[in-house]
């Protein structure tokens, strides 16, 4: 029952929390230059949107550089291996 919770949270905790960031504040509109892209990213790639919407907001000139690019490709790996075992059987 826990693996089933902690792939929901995984799955659909990075949604939830783009929707509340979209909701409450303009970061979406200030990280992205394209809704297009905002939206395609919170779409397919949740975990890696967010990321990247950190490390722009976080930056002095609007770039991704420095340990802000390790989080993102964070957030690409969590984006690919989101429904990837972790865990084998070996029966």
């Amino acid at each position: 029952m826990g693996c089933l919770l902690g792939a929901f949270l995984l799955v659909l905790g990075p949604r939830v929390m783009g929707a509340f960031i979209f909701l409450l504040t303009d970061w979406w509109g200030k990280a992205y230059d394209s809704i297009a892209l905002a939206i395609l990213g919170f779409i397919f790639l949740p975990w890696t949107a967010l990321a990247y919407m950190c490390a722009v907001l976080n930056s002095a000139d609007g770039t991704v550089s420095g340990g802000w690019i390790l989080l993102v490709i964070l957030g690409v790996v969590f984006d690919l291996c989101g429904d990837c075992s972790l865990s084998s059987d070996d029966d």
